[in-house]
């Protein structure tokens, strides 16, 4: 099992320690995708004027955004390879059967 690691970051000027199982270079990764989304929300004209709370479900609704989105793409693929295996199943079948053919005309 791989080991417990922390590392302090910075997310809205505030230092957080985030731990987990993995490697130390992904925690600032994390941290800053989560400043750049909350800096994205914030160039929304009157964010200044939102509250609290407010601000916090935009930067969430982004972040949930982002996650759908990519998932929606992954699946597309995993889909799209799908069909590329059995086309390529479907297209080794018949090399095959043309290589029987071929061997029997021999």
């Amino acid at each position: 099992m791989a080991e417990k690691t922390t590392a302090d970051v910075l997310i809205g000027g505030k230092v957080y320690t985030l731990c987990g199982y993995e490697d130390e270079a992904y925690y600032p990764k994390v941290a800053g995708y989560i400043n750049n989304k909350m800096q994205e929300v914030s160039s929304v004209e009157g964010f200044k004027r939102f509250s609290l709370e407010m601000k916090s479900v935009l930067v969430h609704l982004n972040i949930a955004d982002d996650y759908f989105k990519i998932k929606d793409l992954l699946e597309k693929l995993e889909s799209d390879m799908e069909l590329k295996e059995q086309e390529l199943h479907g297209l080794n079948q018949n090399l095959l059967e043309s290589q029987m053919k071929a061997e029997l005309l021999e």
